[in-house]
């Protein structure tokens, strides 16, 4: 299934997050694509508040990755600089955990990846405004179904 909404600022971003981790669950993987600067972090900042995060949630894009703790724990990925080497830093264990898994440059690390993930890509259209396109099959048909009956056919 597949869903594109426009987002014509943050609290709408905080919105679609908010109905996006209504449906997430321990196991669950989202894959993030776009730009540098289109929201990666900050769509996984307000998923993480979502689910129950209290802590500062920032990228990791020099770390790899970073864990925070909730009630559902949160396996935050940034694996921009892993293209072709990802079996190396062993994330496994994160991607098939205990908690939420947020991917941001998925396709880096595509191989290592279960063929059903929540993909979400950002598409930068100007300051403020981006096209987020969804896509989720199997256990992620609920997801793209809640944010469906959220959005309508915008």
């Amino acid at each position: 299934m597949k869903k594109s909404i426009l987002i014509h600022n943050l609290e709408e971003l905080n919105q679609l997050a908010f109905t996006i981790a209504k449906t997430l669950k321990k196991g669950s993987i989202v894959g993030l694509k776009g730009t540098l600067g289109s929201g990666k972090t900050t769509f996984t900042q307000f998923l993480a508040k979502h689910l129950g995060i209290v802590d500062n949630v920032n990228s990791p894009t020099f770390t790899i990755l970073k864990i925070y703790k909730g009630p559902l724990p949160l396996y935050h990925m940034d694996v921009y600089r892993l293209e072709d080497i990802g079996y190396d830093y062993e994330l496994d264990d994160f991607i098939y955990g205990e908690g939420v898994a947020v991917i941001e440059w998925y396709p880096y690390i595509q191989t290592m990846l279960p063929n059903d993930i929540l993909e979400i890509t950002i598409e930068v259209l100007n300051e403020s405004e981006r096209f987020v396109h969804l896509e989720g099959r199997g256990i992620y048909e609920p997801t793209i179904k809640a944010v469906s009956d959220r959005y309508g056919n915008e």
